[in-house]
């Protein structure tokens, strides 16, 4: 990895863990050696996590992560960022790596095909292929990809639901269903969700938004506003470039720079 300021991995990795318990000290050890900030979550379905650091320190964590049992193939997406964008370190063990409170979903069982960011906009132009943004309500609201279904969740946890309330109307007309994350790891877990329910058409962008962000030209791109991302920086915009949004302190959800919150501070009524 080249010379940057600042370097961020976004990570994940189901796998089973027997006891992640164990796992937890030794990485937490081995990420404040390196000088390692962010989260990483572990739990018996694999490891999760957005952690930042120099270019050394994140190659000797990510070695101690591949070399846990079923991490050799870590998923791993790097972008920059001008400054560390993680006041400090947590590793966590999690009943899950990404909340879903399904727990008969096994992403290493079953999940749906996977599309690369050059294939994808053939994907979701095509009229017979519904496209759903899994992330929740404050993250849409940013960006998406033009003509995607926003669920208006305010938590992955209610995804379920949510589709089995509208499974009907959304699949009307509909051959295939194509689904998109930050990252991938939320979709690993939708779409083994939607096949469970008896779907067999199932796609998600591989590597989620980052990655169509960092290889697909913005002339290009059918990716609209910017990529709502859990550290200091907010939001990415194509290229995967700093963003044009802050975080409000009271409630946490991205807003435009020298703008207000419209739900922590709303206009007034006229």
């Amino acid at each position: 990895m080249p010379h940057r300021p600042a370097i961020v991995a976004a990570l994940y990795r189901f796998t089973p863990f027997d006891d992640p318990v164990p796992l937890r000290k030794p990485l937490l050890a081995a990420c404040e050696a390196h000088g390692i900030k962010g989260t990483l979550l572990l739990a018996r379905e694999g490891i999760n996590g957005t952690i930042a650091g120099s270019a050394q320190g994140l190659e000797a964590v990510l070695a101690h992560i591949r070399a846990l049992p079923g991490c050799a193939e870590l998923d791993v997406k790097f972008s920059d960022a001008p400054v560390m964008p993680f006041g400090k370190l947590k590793v966590r063990v999690k009943r899950e790596i990404v909340t879903m409170g399904q727990p008969d979903i096994d992403p290493t069982l079953s999940v749906g095909t996977y599309v690369d960011p050059a294939d994808w906009n053939a994907l979701i132009a095509d009229p017979d292929t519904l496209v759903i943004d899994t992330r929740n309500d404050y993250e849409v609201a940013i960006g998406s990809f033009a003509g995607a279904v926003d669920p208006a969740t305010p938590s992955f946890r209610d995804f379920p639901a949510w589709f089995r309330a509208n499974r009907g109307a959304l699949l009307e007309g509909k051959k295939k269903v194509a689904m998109f994350c930050t990252g991938g790891i939320r979709c690993e877990k939708s779409t083994s969700f939607l096949r469970a329910e008896g779907i067999d058409e199932v796609y998600h962008l591989r590597g989620g938004i980052l990655k169509y962000l960092e290889q697909v030209p913005e002339e290009q791109s059918l990716w609209q506003g910017e990529c709502f991302v859990f550290d200091e920086r907010v939001s990415l915009g194509h290229g995967l470039a700093q963003g044009t949004h802050t975080r409000c302190q009271p409630c946490g959800r991205p807003v435009p720079v020298g703008t207000s919150c419209s739900i922590c501070d709303p206009p007034p009524r006229i």
